[in-house]
């Protein structure tokens, strides 16, 4: 399975995004990719769930701040994944009427708004050059024990992130002042062409942020920031996995010019267990036992998140029976019941045998009948029946 986008990047807006701006980018794609207007397009189709899915989340408070918290674990949409019948809870969004009338409609009733929807009408907002700015998210990747996932922990990150500078207070400039850049006046972006299409570029001269210095800052070489050692707290909370990611407010890229600092996104990559394999809640563990216990029956020890748990096993257990241990898995990030652990009996071959213990097994190899190894009878029977047949075909 294809490893899901985040969700954001989905409906191409910034982490920070108000939830008019989310609507706003969700409506656009849904115009482009419902299905009443690509009909017998799966492609189409998928998109258009995907954008779903995104939006379904991010347009929710709780759930947006369960995914800027732990990713896409924290907000499961259950077996199968996201389903749009299901799951969607905002119809009013993506009826086709409706969104061809946002972009469109409310123009006295005709198509006079294309200007602005291919960028002829409207110019973009001026900004001002010397505003204060946002600094920047950043992700960083941790590796974090196999116990560290299931249990929790807490970790210091030792990290070099961009701080505004002290010589410009980020500006950039040696004389802490940015001036509008006279290519674009400000926008970030110049049209080009003419007639009904036009095409916007990101402006050369500025690089779209829409002002340009003379003397760039000697310290920060013009850009506003400088690497500056950290040390950030970060607690990982019991039952994360790879691919949980935590939201640190406030601890990313320096804001200039008196902006807010930006996130810290803090993407967990679990190691394997030597003792225990995880399938999202639950967890299995494979038990050796001795033939005679197998064969006897009685009682083993399984570890277990909680501490070690007695198994009792029936006589005549075979090897590979599992056994399922009700709530002794992980727990869950969202306060749900934990997942179940899974005890696989292996019957361990006896090794390093002394003399008498040669002695007693082979007692016990006379002693044997073929109803003490019933598998191993019906195995042999097959095998008869198999090259029967074929002595048969070859005749």
């Amino acid at each position: 399975m294809a490893e899901k986008r985040d969700y954001y990047e989905v409906l191409g807006v910034a982490k920070t995004a108000t939830a008019d701006e989310i609507k706003s980018a969700y409506r656009k794609l849904a115009m482009k990719y419902h299905p009443d207007r690509n009909p017998n397009n799966p492609e189409a189709k998928e998109k258009f769930t995907e954008i779903s899915e995104a939006y379904e989340v991010l347009s929710n408070p709780e759930k947006r701040q369960r995914y800027d918290q732990f990713g896409h674990q924290g907000v499961n949409f259950g077996p199968g994944g996201f389903d749009f019948g299901r799951d969607f809870s905002h119809f009013q969004d993506v009826d086709l009427t409706d969104i061809l009338g946002s972009v469109f409609g409310g123009m006295g009733g005709g198509f006079s708004g294309f200007g602005d929807f291919f960028g002829g009408g409207r110019r973009s907002r001026q900004v001002d050059p010397n505003a204060p700015q946002r600094g920047n998210d950043i992700t960083f990747r941790l590796d974090i024990d196999f116990d560290e996932a299931i249990f929790g922990s807490e970790r210091t990150l030792e990290l070099a992130l961009p701080a505004q500078c002290p010589d410009c207070g980020g500006s950039g400039s040696a004389d802490s002042r940015r001036r509008t850049c006279p290519t674009c006046g400000g926008a970030g972006v110049v049209i080009g062409g003419n007639g009904f299409f036009q095409v916007r570029q990101t402006c050369q001269t500025c690089g779209g942020s829409g002002s340009v210095i003379d003397k760039p800052c000697r310290k920060c070489r013009g850009t506003g920031h400088i690497k500056t050692p950290q040390h950030i707290s970060v607690k990982i909370p019991a039952g994360v996995d790879s691919g949980s990611r935590l939201r640190l407010a406030g601890k990313g890229g320096g804001g200039v010019r008196g902006g807010e600092n930006g996130d810290l996104y803090v993407l967990l990559d679990v190691r394997e267990s030597n003792i225990f394999v995880r399938d999202g809640l639950d967890l299995g563990v494979s038990v050796p036992v001795s033939p005679a216990l197998a064969a006897l029956g009685g009682t083993v020890s399984v570890p277990t998140p909680e501490g070690e748990a007695r198994l009792k096993i029936p006589a005549g257990t075979p090897n590979g029976k599992v056994f399922r241990l009700r709530g002794k898995g992980v727990p869950s990030l969202r306060g749900g019941s934990p997942g179940d652990l899974d005890a696989r009996i292996v019957i361990e071959v006896p090794a390093n045998l002394d003399r008498k213990q040669k002695a007693a097994l082979e007692e016990f190899q006379k002693l044997s009948t073929e109803a003490t190894f019933p598998e191993a009878q019906t195995f042999a029977n097959r095998v008869k029946v198999f090259f029967s047949h074929r002595d048969k075909l070859r005749k």
